[in-house]
C-alpha cells in the first residue's frame, strides 16, 4: 500500500464530521458565496438529466435530506422520496494527493491574508486562482462529483442532487467542509499552516498573521479581524501607473468568412468596432481629471444602446436593421440619433420623455427663466461693481439682445417661444435643451445648457444658424 493511501486512510479515521439535517429552505437560494455557487455549477453542468436536478432542488427545499456525513472523498446522507422511501445517497469527490496538498498549503501559508480569510471562514478567490495555476483545482468542476445512490440511477438522480444542494448551504457556512472532502480536516490544516507559518517567520525574523507566541491558534480563538491580520503581513506593492490613453480605438481583426459560412460578418465586425470605440471613450473619461469625484453614469437600457449603436453606424443597412429590431421606425431612429449626438442618454430622454414637473421643479424653472433675461438686460446685474448679483449672468449676444424676455407658452416641461419655431425643454436632470420646428416636427437643435437663455441662443449645427 503506497504512503499517500495510508496517510489518507489514517486521516479518514479521525477526520469525519456529521451535520444535522437542515430545515426546509422555501424561496431562498442554496448558495450565497462564490465557492457555494461554484459547487452548484459543478452539479448542474455535470448532470445529464436536468429534470433530475430540478427535482433534487425541490427535495432539498422540502427538507427531506437527513444528516450529512462528510469525510475525505465522500458525502453521505439519507434522502427520502415523495413516498417516504429512504435512499442511502453518496457523492464522491477526488482527494488531493500529498503533492497537491503541499502546493496548496504552501500557497496559503505564503500570504497572511489567505490564512486570516480561511480562519474567518472565507475562501479567498486569489488562493483558488493561484492553486489552479499550480495544478490544484480547489473547487470541483464538470464531472468531479461522482454520484452513488441505491435507487439504481447511474447518473445524478434527484436524491444525489438534493444532497449536493444541501451541501452548498454547508459550504456557505464553513468552507473547511470542502477541504475535508479533499482529504484534510480543519484541525490538521490549522496545525500544518501554523508549522509552515512558524518556519517562514523564523526565516524572516517575524511572524505573519500570528497570535501571541507565533501561533495561529490564538488568532482563530480571539477572532482577530482579517484586515488587522493582513496588515501585519508583507507590504503590498505600489499600484501600477494609470493607463496611457492610446491615439484612438483599436481595429478589430478581419473575420474568416469561410470557417463560419452562416455568420453575418458585417454585423459582427460592426459590433466589434462599436465596442472598441465605446471602450476608448470610457477609458478617456476614466483618465480625465476629476473623474473619481463624478457620480457613475447609469447603465444604458436596451433601447438607449440601440440608439448608441445607430449613432456609430455609417452604413444605412445597419441603421435599418437596428430600427427593425427595436420599437422605433427608421424616421424615429434617425431623430433619436440626432438627439443622441447632442448629449447622449439625457438628450434622448428629453426627446422622448414628455413629463410634467412637480411644483418645486416648476418653481425653480420659472425662477431660472425670469433670472436669465433679467440678468441679461438689467444694467445693475451686469455691473462688475455690484457686490451681490441677483442670479446667473450670461454674456451671449443673442441673450443680451433679448429685450424684453420672449413670451413663452408652457406645456408640461416644454416652453415654446410664441410666434416662432424655437422651443426650450427642461430635462429631469435640470438642464435646458433647445429645439426647432421643421416640416411640422420638433427637432433637437443643440446641446443642453444650465440656463435657458444660453440654450435658446445655442446655434443649430444642422442648419448653420
Amino acid at each position: 500500500m503506497d504512503r499517500d493511501r495510508m496517510n489518507r486512510m489514517d486521516r479518514s479515521d479521525r477526520s469525519e464530521k456529521t451535520f444535522p439535517a437542515l430545515p426546509p429552505a422555501p424561496g431562498r437560494g442554496f448558495a450565497d458565496t462564490w465557492w457555494g455557487h461554484a459547487w452548484l455549477r459543478a452539479l448542474e453542468d455535470s448532470a445529464l438529466d436536468g429534470r433530475q436536478v430540478k427535482q433534487g432542488r425541490r427535495y432539498a427545499r422540502a427538507g427531506v435530506v437527513g444528516a450529512v456525513s462528510v469525510r475525505p472523498g465522500r458525502l453521505t446522507a439519507v434522502v427520502r422520496g415523495p413516498d417516504g422511501t429512504a435512499h442511502r445517497t453518496d457523492v464522491l469527490v477526488q482527494e488531493f494527493t500529498e503533492a497537491e496538498w503541499d502546493r496548496l498549503l504552501g500557497l496559503a501559508a505564503s500570504e497572511a491574508g489567505h490564512i486570516a480569510a480561511l480562519l474567518d471562514r472565507e475562501v479567498p478567490p486569489e488562493l483558488a486562482e493561484d492553486a489552479a495555476a499550480a495544478g490544484v483545482e480547489l473547487l470541483p468542476g464538470i464531472g468531479d462529483l461522482d454520484p452513488r445512490c441505491d435507487c439504481g440511477e447511474w447518473d445524478h438522480c434527484s436524491h444525489t442532487a438534493a444532497l449536493c444542494y444541501q451541501v452548498a448551504r454547508l459550504l456557505d457556512r464553513d468552507p473547511f467542509v470542502l477541504l475535508l472532502l479533499r482529504g484534510r480536516g480543519e484541525r490538521e490544516l490549522v496545525d500544518e499552516l501554523e508549522r509552515r507559518n512558524s518556519a517562514e517567520a523564523e526565516g524572516q525574523g517575524q511572524g505573519l498573521g500570528q497570535g501571541q507566541g507565533g501561533s495561529l491558534r490564538p488568532l482563530a480563538d480571539a477572532g482577530v479581524p482579517a484586515a488587522e491580520a493582513f496588515a501585519a503581513g508583507r507590504a503590498l506593492p505600489p499600484l501600477p501607473a494609470p493607463a496611457i490613453l492610446p491615439d484612438g480605438p483599436g481595429q478589430p481583426p478581419t473575420l474568416d468568412t469561410e470557417s463560419e459560412p452562416e455568420l453575418d460578418v458585417d454585423a459582427v465586425e460592426f459590433l466589434a468596432q462599436a465596442a472598441a470605440s465605446e471602450a476608448y471613450r470610457r477609458l478617456a473619461r476614466a483618465l480625465s481629471p476629476g473623474h473619481a469625484d463624478r457620480p457613475p453614469r447609469p447603465p444604458l437600457t436596451a433601447a438607449e444602446d440601440a440608439v448608441r449603436l445607430a449613432a456609430e453606424a455609417c452604413d444605412v443597412r445597419v441603421r435599418s436593421r437596428l430600427a427593425a429590431s427595436g420599437d422605433r421606425d427608421r424616421a424615429a431612429l434617425d431623430l433619436a440619433v440626432r438627439a443622441w449626438g447632442f448629449g447622449g442618454a439625457p438628450a434622448l430622454a428629453v426627446l422622448e420623455d414628455d413629463w410634467t414637473p412637480d411644483r418645486a421643479t416648476l418653481a425653480r424653472a420659472r425662477a431660472a427663466l425670469a433670472t436669465a433675461w433679467s440678468d441679461a438686460t438689467d444694467p445693475a446685474a451686469t455691473d462688475p461693481t455690484d457686490p451681490e448679483p441677483t442670479g446667473p449672468r450670461t454674456t451671449d449676444p443673442a441673450a443680451t439682445a433679448a429685450d424684453p424676455a420672449p413670451p413663452l407658452r408652457r406645456v408640461r416641461a416644454r416652453w415654446t417661444v410664441a410666434g416662432t419655431d424655437r422651443q426650450l425643454r427642461l430635462g429631469r436632470e435640470g438642464r435646458w435643451w433647445p429645439y426647432r420646428r421643421e416640416a411640422g416636427r420638433w427637432l433637437p437643435a443643440g446641446p443642453g445648457a444650465p440656463d435657458p437663455a444660453s440654450a435658446l441662443a445655442e446655434p443649430d449645427p444642422a442648419n448653420g444658424t
